[in-house]
């Protein structure tokens, strides 16, 4: 449960927490949010103080019928920022969110130090082959479709036996281009309805048996707000209470807006525990 980043080794038996940094203008909770210079130190710096081991900083947004940005305008976009942050906050551990190999080639060599796919290699055929040259830690997501056609009517056979499944052999691929550090991430509301997304929440522990990390990202998300009928805005007793399921089920970073709350959940699930 150690993974290697640039030489610093960190230790993810005990729960680690990934702050989301997004430069995008259309990202579904805080897009267009942090434009400025001093907006993105600012919230970096916070996320830093209030317990981020991560920085995950991302360029395109994701969220369900996102607007397609190219690859030069992603590395316009992140470039800049990862050397404004290592810039400023020498020490930091940046996350890159891309399913693009050239992005993720140039963000590494910029001085990021993981890479955050959310296609899990199904975007990019030379994604996997970038990340074992690269020999970073890759966080191998799960998504059925696209950002821009996740939504529209996923199904499964058992939403369960088909995800370990489809890790299974994704990390076998991984292994065989002696790729180091895996970390799974389920996807939750990447081509999954409301009902799906709680049986992954409910039956998390399961994936623990494919031995490698796992990445919980719930944060504010619309399982939470559309179930609740509130706004992302207001959901964040809904995440706290979600990654706290995560936690008892066994997940090792969670990736989140509000660090703070994650850290103290952590805390106390791990005091438990």
């Amino acid at each position: 449960m150690t993974i290697n980043c640039k030489g610093t080794l960190i230790d993810l038996s005990s729960p680690k927490v990934m702050g989301i940094l997004n430069i995008t203008p259309d990202s579904f909770y805080d897009g267009g949010k942090y434009k400025s210079d001093i907006s993105i130190l600012n919230q970096t710096n916070k996320m830093l103080t209030d317990g981020a081991t991560f920085i995950d900083v991302g360029a395109y947004s994701s969220r369900p019928g996102a607007q397609h940005i190219s690859e030069e305008e992603e590395l316009k976009r992140i470039v800049p920022i990862i050397e404004l942050l290592l810039k400023n906050f020498p020490e930091i551990t940046i996350s890159v969110d891309t399913f693009r190999s050239k992005v993720a080639e140039e963000t590494i060599v910029a001085g990021a130090s993981l890479i955050n796919d959310i296609s899990g290699g199904n975007m990019d055929n030379k994604m996997y082959s970038t990340v074992a040259k690269l020999q970073v830690p890759y966080i191998l997501m799960h998504m059925q479709g696209t950002p821009q056609n996740m939504q529209k009517n996923p199904t499964y056979n058992n939403i369960i036996t088909d995800l370990i499944s489809f890790f299974a052999e994704k990390i076998f691929e991984l292994r065989k281009l002696k790729l180091n550090d895996v970390i799974i991430d389920v996807g939750f509301g990447f081509g999954k309805t409301i009902d799906h997304n709680y049986q992954l929440l409910k039956d998390l522990d399961l994936f623990k048996n494919l031995d490698v990390p796992v990445l919980t990202g719930v944060s504010r998300k619309s399982m939470l707000y559309k179930l609740l009928n509130i706004t992302p805005q207001e959901a964040l007793n809904a995440t706290t209470a979600a990654n706290t399921i995560a936690l008892l089920n066994g997940s090792n970073i969670l990736r989140v807006h509000d660090v703070k709350e994650a850290v103290e959940a952590i805390k106390i699930v791990e005091l438990v525990k």
